[in-house]
């Protein structure tokens, strides 16, 4: 037996379907888009740009769409270009900590050298 999933009103299957994968789709979105920022194929203020753009068209047509698709699709844009604009502040903290990190694991190292003096 087959059976089909009912669509809700004002729901459509794009629609369904972006709700069903947003999140897929945004961490999509974000990983290469924020690899592109990393690499400056795209620049950080552009990303800032897109983000405001997507934020406004949430705000303003998105969030009060009677339709499904349009209120999922810039969901998703909205959260993915403002994902990316923390890209570069992510990397920059991971950057730090491992450099600390490897300092510490070299003091600690030189500490140990030290000591072993005979």
């Amino acid at each position: 037996m087959e059976t089909h999933a009912t669509i809700e009103q004002g729901h459509s299957r794009l629609g369904s379907a972006l709700r069903a994968n947003r999140l897929r789709l945004v961490l999509g979105i974000v990983l290469v888009e924020g690899l592109l920022v990393l690499f400056d194929a795209i620049p950080w203020w552009t990303v800032l740009l897109l983000a405001a753009l997507a934020l406004a068209l949430y705000l303003g047509i998105g969030r009060g769409s009677t339709q499904q698709a349009v209120r999922e699709g810039s969901w998703i844009g909205a959260v993915s270009q403002l994902a990316v604009v923390l890209v570069p502040a992510v990397a920059l903290v991971v950057t730090t900590v491992i450099v600390v990190a490897i300092v510490v694991a070299a003091i600690a190292a030189l500490a140990l050298l030290l000591r072993d003096r005979r």
